[in-house]
């Protein structure tokens, strides 16, 4: 019973051991299988970590992954970038002080009256305001402009003149010859300046005395044509031309000067002179078509009604194959074959440096001469001589100062 009572008990005892052994043994294994789950979890951890980073560095500059690798001088770039720009605003407040600081203290007025709208008429005004502004006159700033257009109309001039006058500004600015002239009749006792520009012969219209003294309160620009040298230009493109035509308006005392011009010296080029005068743009196109009939080439002057229609003119012209010769850059751009003219933006500086003169107070009006702007330019149009057939000698398209190679085109 002894011995049956220890084998039972050693029997237990192994039992026991190998049911603690085998709970070990499974407690081992689930732990090794618990490591290798987490050891898994990990590695999936770092490959979606490494293809975030991947995507982030795609999309990145390489600029970004340099200052990550770099980022102290990341910071001394971005350093240097605040301090380029704060100094480009510096420098843009300098310019704006400088600018400032040039400006004439006050308030001025001036009343622009333009008589008809065309290129170099435009061109003057744009010219006087860049001097105005280059004397320390500026538009927006000390200056208010008040611009009026008479469309060609003597009537509307007047009541232009006269209604600056009513305003009391400060100076008349009139831009050619019958603008100018409605101007000092409005403003003769009225103490108001006037200053004009693109008036071709300022004695004949009776602005200016016969040796360049102003008759009162009034000076300004003249844009008197070089005629001698626009004929010399005409005689040298068309060397077998007899006759020369000019339309012209009867009550523009510019062109009826211009016109006296061109007959004492057309003949000193061996050109025959026809004139066909007119009262108002109704009549352009009958009086273009009858002189059509009569000549080799127009020349055209600067007077204000006929450039004004001169789309029409140039019309027929062309239809009659009749080459017509401008008398400033626009005109050619316009499709004219070719000019020999004063610079209008230039003119119009000239003015605006006079003007100012005046509205500081160091002269008066009628202290200023008039100006005449004397050097000329060659402008041509290559389109306009294709399609007329006419050929340009090479010598005068080298020496051309601008050559248009389209019709219709306006600076």
């Amino acid at each position: 019973m002894k011995t049956t009572k220890k084998h039972e008990v050693r029997t237990t005892m192994e039992n026991k051991l190998i049911v603690t052994m085998n709970r070990r043994v499974i407690s081992l294994v689930l732990g090794i299988l618990m490591l290798l789950s987490m050891l898994g979890l990990a590695a999936c951890s770092n490959d979606a970590k490494s293809a975030s980073s991947e995507e982030k560095t795609k999309n990145e500059s390489p600029q970004d992954i340099e200052q990550q690798a770099d980022p102290e001088k990341s910071v001394s770039e971005n350093s240097n970038t605040n301090e380029d720009e704060i100094k480009d605003d510096t420098s843009s407040q300098a310019d704006t002080s400088s600018d400032t600081s040039e400006i004439v203290e006050g308030n001025f007025k001036i009343g622009i009256s333009q008589f008809a709208q065309h290129g170099s008429l435009d061109n003057c005004r744009e010219g006087f305001l860049l001097g105005l502004a280059e004397q320390g006159f500026v538009e927006g700033e000390n200056l208010t402009i008040d611009y009026q257009n008479a469309a060609a109309e003597m009537a509307v001039a007047s009541q232009i003149a006269e209604t600056f006058v009513g305003k009391d500004y400060d100076m008349i600015m009139a831009v050619a010859t019958p603008a100018a002239m409605h101007a000092y009749n409005a403003a003769m006792d009225k103490n108001i300046p006037v200053i004009y520009s693109a008036v071709s012969d300022p004695v004949a219209a009776e602005l200016a005395k016969p040796n360049g003294e102003s008759v009162g309160n009034v000076t300004g620009t003249s844009d008197a044509l070089p005629v001698e040298a626009q004929l010399k230009m005409i005689r040298e493109i068309m060397p077998d031309a007899e006759t020369i035509g000019i339309l012209y308006t009867t009550s523009e005392a510019n062109s009826e000067a211009t016109v006296k011009i061109y007959e004492e010296l057309a003949p000193k080029y061996d050109f025959k002179l026809v004139t066909s005068g007119i009262a108002t743009s109704a009549d352009i196109p009958l009086a273009t078509d009858n002189i059509l009939t009569k000549v080799d080439c127009l020349s055209n002057l600067t007077d204000n009604t006929v450039v004004e229609s001169l789309p029409t003119i140039l019309d027929k012209a062309f239809a009659a194959n009749i080459p017509i010769f401008g008398s400033e850059v626009e005109q050619v751009g316009l499709g004219c074959l070719a000019s020999e003219g004063v610079d209008y933006i230039t003119l119009g500086k000239v003015t605006g440096y006079m003007a100012a003169q005046v509205l500081r107070g160091e002269k008066t009006a009628n202290e200023l001469n008039f100006e005449t702007i004397s050097e000329s330019f060659l402008y041509i149009n290559s389109a306009t001589a294709e399609k007329l057939g006419v050929d340009i000698p090479q010598s005068m398209s080298d020496r051309a100062l601008e050559n248009f190679s389209e019709i219709g085109v306006l600076q």
